[in-house]
């Protein structure tokens, strides 16, 4: 199992598992399916649905792929919604988080990475190619400034359930330079 994930579903498993299991989840921007699978299996929900821009070789599930601007859900239709490292690829990051918090009528979790500094989005920037490129995965490089997702979040009626930062993603000289620029952060819809 590959440690950086194995690392980052344990911090996930810790943040969700007192509200799980979920009963319906959405895995935005599912990849390969791996964090999917995981949660499911772990009992985290009881049932995923994968989305993602495009069906990649070797998926442990397929994805229903969809046009990247507007998810094919209606309003409210998950317990749970999550994005595992996805929303600093996407073209515009703060339209599919408004889609995402769209979709959810309870939690948001996101493990993404925030920047204060020229030295972090450079740091950032060299991670995402040295571990994305060789996938051919997209890096646009759009990653939270400065905490700016976080009072979209709440303007979506989201309140903060727990953020974990550092995240503990990497270990080592690899670890001490980047997990400042790590974070899990879960939101709970507040009643309307």
């Amino acid at each position: 199992m590959n440690p950086y994930r194995s690392r980052v579903f344990s911090a996930i498993r810790s943040i969700l598992g007192p509200h799980a299991p979920s009963h319906k989840a959405l895995d935005f921007g599912s990849g390969d399916g791996w964090f999917s699978r995981k949660i499911q299996e772990e009992g985290l929900a009881t049932e995923v649905i994968s989305v993602d821009v495009k069906q990649r070789p070797h998926s442990l599930v397929d994805p229903l792929v969809y046009d990247g601007v507007n998810l094919p859900f209606e309003n409210g239709s998950f317990d749970l919604v999550y994005a595992i490292d996805v929303l600093h690829h996407c073209p515009d990051p703060r339209q599919s988080l408004k889609e995402m918090l769209r979709c959810s009528r309870g939690l948001i979790l996101l493990k993404d990475h925030n920047y204060c500094g020229t030295a972090g989005w450079l740091t950032l920037a060299l991670l995402d190619e040295l571990g994305n490129r060789r996938f051919g995965i997209p890096s646009p490089h759009r990653y939270q400034r400065d905490w700016e997702w976080f009072p979209e979040i709440e303007a979506g009626g989201f309140a903060v359930e727990e953020i974990i930062h550092p995240a503990i993603c990497h270990t080592g000289l690899l670890g001490w330079a980047t997990n400042g620029l790590q974070f899990i952060g879960l939101w709970r819809r507040e009643p309307s």
